[in-house]
């Protein structure tokens, strides 16, 4: 009878916590047909989000979180304020805000359009896939289409090899792309 050791990492359940409830709001909108309307960006709010979780342990992760789901992105313009409220150096925010794909730094489009650009999904014919979405949405990956209607962004491995190539929309998951898949998708990013 071995038994078993829960090891508690400070910070770690609650971050984990806000970013399970983050996609599970992001799957919700998607079953609905919402789309995600994020509120404008203020300082005011801004401060008011770090302020109601600066108390946690850890709480960096969940401050980014909490912006990204309620302006759709971090502000640089955050960082001063995160750090300062932290008592951390902007340059840690700022690493960890650049480091994970999930923090981005401009507000996105209606629609959110996520390659898999991992070795699997590439070998499964990836590659084409991502070409065709660049050329019929006009973006490369990593942009936004200038009437904001959709952002395409490349992820590394969304852990479906079994399913590549594949790609997220809106928070929904979809697998074995092809071009008439890759369509529909961008079909739905369009209206």
């Amino acid at each position: 009878n071995r038994k078993s050791r829960s090891i508690h990492v400070p910070g770690r359940l609650d971050a984990t916590a806000r970013r399970l409830h983050f996609w599970v709001v992001l799957n919700k909108q998607s079953q609905r047909g919402d789309v995600a309307a994020y509120e404008p960006w203020t300082v005011e709010r801004a401060q008011a989000l770090i302020a109601g979780l600066k108390g946690q342990d850890g709480p960096l992760l969940p401050i980014l979180h909490a912006f990204v789901e309620e302006f759709g992105y971090v502000d640089e313009a955050a960082e001063p304020l995160i750090a300062e409220a932290l008592n951390i150096s902007r340059a840690e925010v700022h690493g960890v805000v650049t480091f994970y794909h999930d923090f981005r730094r401009k507000p996105a489009g209606r629609h959110v359009l996520k390659l898999c650009r991992a070795e699997a999904c590439q070998a499964a014919g990836g590659d084409a896939i991502a070409e065709r979405a660049e050329q019929r949405l006009g973006i490369a990956l990593g942009g936004t289409a200038a009437d904001g209607s959709v952002t395409l962004e490349p992820v590394y491995c969304l852990g479906l090899c079994a399913c590549a190539p594949s790609a997220i929309l809106d928070g929904r998951v979809h697998g074995r792309l092809d071009d008439k898949r890759l369509d529909a998708l961008i079909a739905k990013t369009q209206r």
